[in-house]
């Protein structure tokens, strides 16, 4: 919205600072920052009052996660409500990544949000069905892989880039859709998955989104594609706003989901910032360098598949529990230390992950 001031503007003088998409980008930050602080608290109120019991504990979980009843959950309101408020305000509306991003972002909080509801309504941890979360998540990805094919450049459409190896694509015709169903539908239930522990999934969600956004605003440069050698997707820094404003939002949750929690997340945070980070590497034509990236959550993912699988073929446990940070719990890490580890791990991924841009 902002960037219309540019109309305004003569060249040189003040309105020409919101032509460059770095600057709009710090001022998302520090506008979803600024709403996280203002708007933190007196949400984790309503919140709080309205759920009365919080968010019901599994009574199969970790010992240690009873003491943690009464604690509201549906967080991840304050996040979603400040990376669209900041979005909105700071990136260029005429963009479609744009609008794909908050569109993903915002159909699967809703989805999130519609299963806290049943949770903290019912008192129960079973929520909305499996099967009606899932189908959902398929429409809402299929629109979006659709939409990113029709606005991706003709020679890439349809097509996987293969990170490392200069100018390969693998052309994936019909199939593409389905992939990028699975990447961002994964994502977001890998998030999900991840979101066990007070400030676990929101660190590395974090990480991600600002590589992804360094990403994004590199493949939307045509100087920086010829230098490193990546394919040239337009329009694709604006996507960078979008992150920072991620970030911004994030680290005002994070204020008050640090041990011990005020607030949880909930599937309306997890679901909708899992499936942005899917969104954002189906734009960006950067689909397998999101795995690395985002290499936790797929462990924390495969983690449980492993563990379904192997239990209903040999009636044993590969991991103590499920996801695998409760298995370190199980082997008496304290949750701080399982917390910190981990986003040691994501920071240490995001950097090769980022690596990649260069590596040819």
């Amino acid at each position: 919205m902002l960037y219309w001031l540019t109309l305004l503007s003569d060249g040189g003088d003040v309105f020409n600072l919101f032509r460059y998409i770095t600057f709009r980008a710090g001022g998302a930050f520090l506008t979803a920052l600024v709403f996280g602080f203002v708007f933190g608290r007196p949400l984790i109120d309503v919140l709080r009052k309205r759920q009365g019991k919080g968010q019901p504990i599994r009574d199969d979980g970790p010992e240690g996660h009873f003491v943690k009843a009464g604690t509201p959950t549906m967080g991840g309101l304050l996040i979603v409500g400040a990376l669209i408020t900041a979005t909105l305000l700071w990136a260029r509306l005429d963009n479609p990544f744009v609008w794909l991003v908050l569109f993903v972002t915002l159909s699967f909080a809703l989805i999130g949000f519609a299963d806290d509801y049943a949770k903290v309504s019912k008192q129960n941890t079973s929520g909305v069905p499996g099967k009606l979360r899932l189908a959902l998540g398929i429409l809402i990805a299929a629109i979006a892989a659709y939409w990113a094919a029709c606005y991706h450049p003709v020679g890439l459409q349809g097509q996987l880039a293969m990170p490392v190896f200069k100018d390969t694509l693998l052309n994936l015709g019909y199939f593409y859709i389905p992939f990028s169903i699975c990447v961002i539908v994964g994502a977001a239930n890998a998030v999900n998955l991840t979101d066990g522990l007070d400030g676990l999934a929101i660190m590395p969600v974090m990480i991600a989104a600002s590589t992804l956004g360094v990403i994004a605003y590199a493949v939307g440069r045509v100087d920086f594609t010829e230098y490193l050698d990546v394919h040239y997707v337009p329009g694709t820094g604006e996507i960078l706003i979008f992150t920072a404003a991620l970030f911004g939002g994030g680290l005002g949750f994070l204020w008050y989901n640090a041990p011990p929690a005020a607030v949880f997340m909930g599937d309306t945070g997890s679901l909708a910032l899992g499936g942005a980070l899917g969104a954002i590497a189906i734009v960006t034509k950067h689909e397998l360098v999101l795995a690395i990236v985002g290499g936790l959550f797929v462990v924390e993912a495969l983690s449980v598949i492993i563990q379904v699988l192997y239990f209903k073929k040999t009636g044993k446990r590969v991991f103590l529990m499920a996801p695998i940070h409760h298995h370190y719990e199980k082997k008496g890490w304290a949750e701080p230390t399982i917390v910190i580890r981990f986003w040691i791990i994501s920071l240490i991924l995001a950097m090769i992950g980022l690596a990649t841009l260069k590596v040819r």
